[in-house]
């Protein structure tokens, strides 16, 4: 079919599915027009009218392919052509075994390689209301920061309350302020990343009498008030504020995000410090460093008193503070079909966190996976799913019937979402560990292998 004959897919929201979504249609040469409403409307999240803004963490978590669920979905990823992997590949900076990003530089080669793609139109526009029915292929990528008015109208379509739950953000330090004279590079076990040396986290060391002292201070801390309607919504478990892990055990943190395990003191080598906050680059230059796991929902002043307690960040000037967002989703299991289709009004496909996928590089996935889908359908082809065996799958599977509707909540990818090896014949030696891990990595290529052989993505 001529491009030039076709209607465009319509694409709502430019954050990391949308951007993807759009990608993969464009790259298809199919038309498209993605709808993004900043700047003329912001998120309480949003800090720039970037496409693919990443507003929490600059990580995309492990980047291990071998025995790694995220790394594999990583590796899936770069194997479909996705244009988040790329531009996160291209503008890495150093963390260990994880792919972190400066996240400026990350979102403007996003928007830049969509705005220079033919066949790619942006409005800045909000939409409030479901799309007009000659928009006969659309995809919704409003993400969890959905706006009020438009998530009404989806409530109304699919005749489901939305569900709701918190997400926190972590502080960003200014470098130059922490004190080197207490702090150390090292990455747990001083392992190297893509982008590392063995050297890529700052640690601030606890001794126990610190450590509690910490906990019981931010136990005491004065916390951000719940407006009466948002006191029903729950925490997700992936990203809990500091104080709220705190609150569930004393030692909670120094077995989280505060653990020592694989770092080494230099001023006592001898000894493992009892607990250790650590931060990881989060722009090229170097210059500023955000707090690993200590997102947050305390009140500005009481973040800046309290972690300036921590041995090494006394000086610690702030490039931006932590706080708490409302984050929206769909019941995707109830309402929506194996290919992401509303079962409602089948015109309308979703994708990214609004589906109750977790996690940048899972949003990102389930928008290649609706801008897949709408490329087949629009040259007339019937789309196949992805195998459940693979990362694209078993995410896919999860947020469109594998999970229980009763009791769906957003996950991360995790070897959880897949099948049991050898499936109704399982192995004579049951696998644990690292070689069932790899066992199911293994599995998974080749069944991507073979499904992107059956279900070849059209050209244009």
């Amino acid at each position: 079919m001529n491009p030039a004959s076709m209607n465009p897919v319509h694409v709502i929201g430019g954050g990391l599915a949308g951007s993807e979504a759009a990608w993969q249609l464009a790259r298809a040469g199919v038309p498209v027009v993605l709808h993004e409403m900043r700047p003329g409307r912001m998120t309480e999240a949003h800090v720039s009218a970037h496409l693919a803004e990443l507003v929490c963490s600059n990580s995309f978590r492990a980047d291990d392919p071998e025995t790694s669920a995220i790394g594999l979905l990583h590796e899936e990823m770069r194997r479909v052509g996705s244009l988040v992997l790329a531009c996160a590949d291209a503008h890495t900076v150093p963390a260990g075994g994880a792919l972190a990003v400066d996240r400026t530089a990350f979102a403007a080669a996003v928007e830049a390689t969509l705005s220079a793609m033919p066949g790619v139109t942006i409005l800045r526009e909000e939409l409030t209301t479901v799309p007009p029915e000659d928009w006969d292929s659309v995809i919704v990528a409003t993400g969890s920061l959905t706006a009020p008015p438009l998530a009404e109208a989806i409530r109304q379509v699919t005749g489901e309350e939305s569900l709701a739950f918190f997400d926190a953000i972590a502080p960003i330090v200014h470098r130059e302020s922490i004190d080197f004279g207490i702090a150390w590079f090292q990455s747990r076990h001083d392992k190297a990343g893509p982008a590392g040396n063995g050297r890529d986290y700052i640690n601030c060391p606890l001794d126990r009498a610190q450590y509690y002292a910490f906990v019981a201070a931010l136990l005491a801390a004065e916390k951000t008030e719940f407006r009466p309607w948002e006191k029903t919504a729950p925490y997700f478990e992936g990203c809990l504020p500091v104080e709220v892990m705190a609150a569930r055990g004393p030692d909670t943190l120094a077995y989280g995000p505060m653990k020592p395990i694989g770092l080494r003191d230099p001023r006592h080598p001898d000894q493992r410090p009892f607990a250790v906050v650590q931060l990881r680059q989060d722009n090229h230059l170097g210059t500023l460093y955000n707090m690993v796991g200590f997102q947050t929902k305390l009140k500005h002043g009481e973040q800046v008193r309290l972690l300036r307690t921590i041995p090494g960040l006394e000086q610690a000037e702030f490039a931006r503070l932590g706080s708490l967002h409302r984050n929206t989703f769909l019941n995707g299991p109830r309402v929506l079909d194996p290919l992401l289709r509303l079962k409602a009004d089948s015109r309308l496909r979703f994708a990214g966190q609004i589906t109750g996928c977790e996690g940048y590089m899972e949003s990102a996935a389930i928008g290649f996976l609706a801008g897949r889908f709408a490329v087949i359908e629009r040259r007339g082809g019937n789309p196949l799913p992805p195998p459940p065996v693979t990362a694209l799958g078993a995410l896919l599977n999860h947020i469109t019937g594998g999970a229980k509707a009763e009791t769906f909540q957003p996950m991360n990818m995790n070897f959880g979402l897949f099948p049991e090896l050898g499936g109704n014949t399982p192995p004579a030696r049951p696998l644990k560990g690292r070689e069932r891990r790899l066992a199911q990595c293994r599995r998974a290529r080749q069944a991507l292998t073979d499904w992107l052989a059956l279900d070849a993505m059209p050209g244009p």
